[in-house]
């Protein structure tokens, strides 16, 4: 069983519901299953710590998962178009598995939510993509065949899937939306599974 590890940052539910869209693709590939992780805040206060276990939502992910995935799929809401300090922040715990070599080869891809449609989509799924390609992984996105990439008025780019959360970050997910984030899903899982055979 090869196994898509979801990992995502969510402040008010955007990126999470993408997760949960991204994690019904993966699991439309035979063979596969999808392990949906987040990652905690960061705070300017250092005596206070996250508990090791969240109140709500996914567990937080850890260096194992990301050892022993098959591929990776990682979210974070835009911050002046870039990801979340949360998520580098997680990224730049990653060095041992850097050094050691164990994220090379396997398939990953991003995603994202904005509060407004030029909010910095593609510029935080590329800030996402900078350290998967130094981990040696194998970036993917959202090809041209999914016509719904042609068609979308909200979120959706070739990078990645993306989502237009609104200024108030209330909008749900359109069905636009939710086809591209199974779409990347379904792409990743399926990918890791000819890598597998090969």
């Amino acid at each position: 069983m090869q196994t898509v590890l979801i990992i995502y940052y969510s402040v008010h539910g955007a990126t999470q519901a993408m997760a949960e869209q991204i994690a019904r693709g993966v699991t439309l590939v035979d063979g596969v299953e999808a392990k949906v992780r987040t990652i905690p805040a960061v705070s300017s206060v250092t005596s206070s710590s996250a508990p090791p276990i969240p109140d709500k939502g996914a567990l937080y992910a850890t260096l194992e998962d990301l050892q022993t995935c098959s591929a990776l799929i990682i979210g974070s809401p835009t911050r002046y178009g870039n990801m979340a300090a949360a998520m580098k922040y997680f990224l730049d715990s990653t060095v041992s598995l850097w050094l050691s070599g164990a994220l090379i080869g396997k398939p990953a891809a991003v995603f994202t939510s904005t509060g407004s449609l030029h909010g910095g989509q593609e510029t935080t799924l590329t800030s996402m993509m900078l350290p998967l390609l130094h981990h040696g992984m194998l970036l993917m996105g959202i090809p041209y065949s999914e016509a719904t990439l042609t068609t979308t008025r909200s979120g959706g780019t070739p990078y990645g899937a993306s989502h237009l959360a609104g200024a108030n970050s209330d909008l749900p997910l359109t069905e636009e939306e939710k086809l591209l984030c199974r779409a990347l899903g379904k792409r990743v899982a399926a990918t890791a599974v000819k890598l597998h055979r090969a």
